[in-house]
């Protein structure tokens, strides 16, 4: 067996064994890529030493989430063989509006990779959150008539869908009349609201932790984005759909943060699936096909005349990506990113001062609180109703019951923050904080002890966003000088700083597989069930504010 790669006139050659999605087939073919495309795929006789097959696609990605500005996300994403996502950029929209979306298409121009974004559908989230700023039904058809836009991004909103919100409405019906597509969102919902979320328009959901939940929408005609990333790790409950629905099925991350980013990406995916049993080309299909043809993306699949996006990968069973081509340029070659670093503009909307031990407590107002149970690898939560601990008239934190308290501090106006209850993060002492807070990103907070909070809360401030842990021996911070959500550094050392906060709060005592993640959803109101919001405690489920006591 051979392979390898030559020069041919302005182009190249590279020889390896085809991995075919459309024709479902694996034959050794020598590629001829020239000006950026693929030329020519002749077959050959002998059988080559490596597999040539399309590039990856993050079929739902907030890039943000990487911690990472576009560029220096892609420059760690090529290694695994990504060459595109669909980007939903409504992190940053949340704190800058348009401008934010308009810095990530700047930021993306100098990515190499085919990042293709959308019009966030929801900024704010819902009318209970406080963001940085916001998107009316007339800036987001401004967005769909920019030709970097693809689609109206997640309607994360479903509760405004079901009741027929005229803003909602009409953002809807400006994705329908620019021809885009308009993506889903819509956790746990079932029967005939689902129904009515469909008939909207709405073809995708990435949202099912359930194989049944995924059946039904199937059934619907939605596709369904199979998703593991570093907080919600679906992938398990969901797999299964490769083996039988794989042409209305893709793969995304959703959220991920540097250092698993590092480790890997959908390329794992593929792995996983292989690995259970689901067939090559179902496989590839969902990780490059679908998301392609769904969404129109000007990405190769491998044939004569498309552009020359495609990754060499040493197996067809547990495939590990060698190289990865993007528009017939070599950009990752070993486990080596080969695209340069690109500089960043700082940008951000920040303006909380320092707060003050007082504005954590909660005087004693009964005899049973509402607590919000986080869930490990979950966006979810539960409602727990417990006795609180009680000391001269003010509940603390009660580390012996995992009963810490958590904190919503706004950070685009100064005001006091809202305080509450939570149940899970494990921590023994100490504190963590974050501007990384979906997706109004405030800050957000959990300590085991009101002074621990206090010093997170002011470590994230201080830096205008961050991530803070605090312990006995000290704290570490990770500032994140763009928009609060995105640090300007190079990629790999974020990876590592990142990596050490997160030992960090484990060492804490917290058993999450990703706290600082899980941190970042319990202000996500539009995900079940008790969230903690700028005004106290929401039942996302019923779909108002609750009070704390019981």
């Amino acid at each position: 067996m051979s392979s390898g790669t030559s020069a041919t006139g302005e182009g190249f050659q590279v020889s390896g064994n085809l991995i075919d999605v459309h024709r479902r087939a694996v034959y050794p073919a020598t590629i001829t890529v020239q000006s950026e495309r693929i030329a020519a795929i002749d077959r050959i006789a002998e059988l080559q030493a490596t597999f040539l097959a399309p590039g990856f696609v993050d079929a739902h990605v907030h890039i943000e989430s990487s911690m990472l500005p576009p560029a220096e996300f892609a420059r760690m994403a090529v290694r695994h063989g990504t060459v595109a996502t669909v980007s939903d950029p409504h992190e940053i929209a949340n704190v800058l509006g348009i401008e934010g979306v308009r810095w990530m298409l700047e930021s993306a121009q100098h990515a190499e990779m085919q990042i293709h974004f959308g019009a966030s559908s929801c900024v704010p989230p819902t009318q209970f959150d406080r963001s940085g700023d916001r998107l009316d039904a007339a800036e987001i058809a401004e967005l769909l008539s920019w030709p970097q836009i693809g689609y109206l991004a997640e309607v994360m909103n479903y509760p405004g869908v079901i009741r027929g919100e005229s803003d909602l409405m009409a953002k809807l019906a400006a994705a329908k009349k620019a021809g885009k597509l308009i993506d889903g969102h819509a956790p746990g919902m079932r029967g005939s609201d689902l129904a009515t979320y469909v008939a909207a328009g709405i073809t995708t959901d990435h949202e099912c932790v359930a194989l049944d939940e995924a059946r039904e929408k199937l059934a619907l005609g939605m596709k369904i984005l199979i998703r593991e990333g570093s907080a919600a790790k679906n992938f398990d409950a969901l797999w299964p759909l490769l083996m039988d629905s794989a042409d209305r099925c893709m793969l995304c991350s959703d959220d991920k943060h540097p250092n698993d980013l590092l480790e890997g990406h959908i390329d794992a995916l593929v792995r996983r699936s292989l690995a259970h049993g689901a067939t090559l080309f179902d496989v590839w299909r969902a990780a490059s096909a679908n998301p392609v043809e769904h969404y129109g993306l000007n990405v190769g699949l491998l044939r004569p005349g498309d552009p020359a996006d495609f990754v060499e990968v040493d197996s067809d069973s547990q495939p590990r990506v060698l190289r990865t081509w993007i528009r017939g340029r070599l950009v990752a070659e070993n486990g080596k990113s080969l695209l340069p670093r690109h500089e960043s503009n700082r940008v951000n909307r920040f303006a909380a001062d320092p707060k003050r031990l007082e504005d954590f407590q909660i005087p004693a107002q009964g005899s049973q609180v509402r607590v919000i149970e986080a869930l490990d690898r979950q966006l979810a939560t539960r409602e727990l109703v417990v006795a609180p601990k009680i000391v001269d008239g003010q509940v603390v934190p009660d580390p012996e019951r995992d009963i810490l308290k958590i904190a919503l501090v706004e950070r685009y106006r100064d005001v006091p923050p809202a305080v509450a209850l939570v149940h899970n993060f494990g921590l023994r002492s100490g504190a963590i904080a974050s501007s990384v807070s979906h997706d109004s990103h405030n800050v957000l907070a959990v300590g085991a002890s009101d002074e621990a909070l206090l010093r997170a809360v002011n470590a994230v401030i201080s830096a205008r966003g961050g991530l803070a842990v605090v312990g006995n021996h000290g704290q570490d911070l990770l500032p994140l000088p763009i928009a609060g959500l995105m640090s300007d550094g190079e990629g790999f050392q974020v990876a590592q700083q990142y990596a050490r906060l997160d030992a960090h709060a484990k060492a804490l005592g917290s058993q999450l597989t990703a706290p600082l993640m899980t941190l970042s959803f319990m202000a996500l109101l539009v995900i079940p069930q008790l969230k903690i919001s700028p005004h106290g405690l929401f039942d996302a489920s019923a779909f108002k504010p609750v009070s704390l006591w019981v």
